[in-house]
């Protein structure tokens, strides 16, 4: 009697065991059904996807562009990528999505990079950019701004990287209606969701937000343009008003390390299309006797003298660069009241190799 109720509850028991298997099985299958079609529906929205399960979800769009090209092993862009990424990764309140524009040759080092950064808990979702399916989408806007903000013009696929910000609505997925691009010798100091941030005090005209160029360089380039006219334009920032044209404080000009974009605005924006024409921008580089050679930085500049509606103008604190070229190139006088930033830092910017002190 004894032998035969213990059969029975074993038998009990099993049958027990083998419910909870099968009720834990199904529920398994619906989680991994789930995860899969997460990662499907990112795929569709941004080609190339690396999905680690426990990236938060999160409505509002943080999108970060990077730039990795021409890079080799030993490569010094190649420990500023990492370290920006771990970087962000230990700062950032929000969920980030990282849109990473890669040569053939780069991607390899980017994802060994990636790997190298992600440890713990750390999540990361990311796509890559083919730089030469890029370019082409910008073709138009590279060959009409190479002649005039290019030092040294070289291959095609090497202008259009100084380009990428202007047409990045262009390649960027058209469900993308924000995005921030920046350059890789970058240290946040504080939160990156105080830079998204800045896209809600956008005034309703601006497709760009910059921070002020914090070095006499158009100061320089504009000398012609200057010993003609009574203007601001390549002047520091003044307290008071020292003149009645359109930036009576003085405006040193714009700095592309940090760039934010209404890409939803820019698709949208019937001004824009005709900004980016060679009439325009020959327009604008002839009245300012204007020879640039920084790429994109220059453009801006322009536009923020002659359209300053169009830029939204982050304080130095967003993108506080460290380069010290100009002090030591026949600006020693003036340089500090172009260098001077009295906002609470947020970027640091080790421009032109510059250390940046952590």
């Amino acid at each position: 009697m004894w032998k035969i109720r213990t059969n029975t509850f074993l038998n009990i028991c099993i049958v027990i065991s083998l419910f909870f298997l099968f009720y834990y099985a199904l529920l398994t299958q619906d989680v991994v059904k789930q995860r899969r079609n997460l990662v499907r529906n990112l795929k569709n929205d941004l080609g190339y996807v690396k999905f680690l399960p426990s990236a938060p979800h999160n409505s509002k769009e943080y999108n970060i562009w990077l730039i990795f090209t021409k890079v080799t092993n030993v490569s010094t862009l190649s420990y500023k990528f990492r370290d920006l990424l771990h970087n962000l990764l230990n700062v950032s309140s929000v969920p980030l999505r990282f849109n990473i524009i890669v040569d053939k040759g780069s991607q390899t080092i980017a994802e060994n990079q990636i790997s190298e950064t992600l440890y713990g808990n750390k999540s990361m979702v990311y796509s890559f950019y083919d730089i030469e399916e890029s370019a082409k989408k910008i073709q138009d806007i590279v060959e009409v701004m190479t002649p005039h903000f290019s030092s040294k013009p070289g291959t095609y696929y090497s202008d259009a990287l100084f380009y990428i910000s202007l047409g990045l609505y262009r390649i960027a997925p058209q469900s993308q209606h924000f995005a921030i691009l920046l350059d890789c010798d970058l240290y946040f100091k504080k939160d990156i969701a105080l830079l998204f941030n800045e896209f809600d005090r956008f005034k309703p005209t601006a497709l760009f937000g910059l921070a002020p160029e914090l070095t006499p360089v158009y100061r320089h380039i504009l000398h012609m343009y200057k010993a003609k006219h009574n203007t601001t334009f390549g002047e520091f920032y003044h307290d008071n008003n020292i003149s009645n044209d359109v930036h009576p404080k003085g405006f040193q000009g714009y700095n592309t390390g940090v760039v934010l974009i209404n890409l939803g605005a820019q698709r949208k924006s019937l001004e824009f299309p005709k900004l980016i024409l060679n009439e325009s921008v020959q327009a604008m580089t002839s009245k300012y006797r204007f020879r640039g050679h920084l790429g994109d930085q220059d453009f801006y500049t322009l536009v923020g003298y002659e359209h300053p509606h169009l830029i939204q103008t982050l304080n130095c604190g967003f993108n506080r660069q460290l380069c010290t070229w100009w002090r030591d190139h026949g600006y020693s006088s003036i340089f500090a009241d172009y260098f001077k930033c009295n906002h609470d830092v947020v970027v640091l910017h080790g421009n032109c190799n510059t250390r940046i002190p952590k």
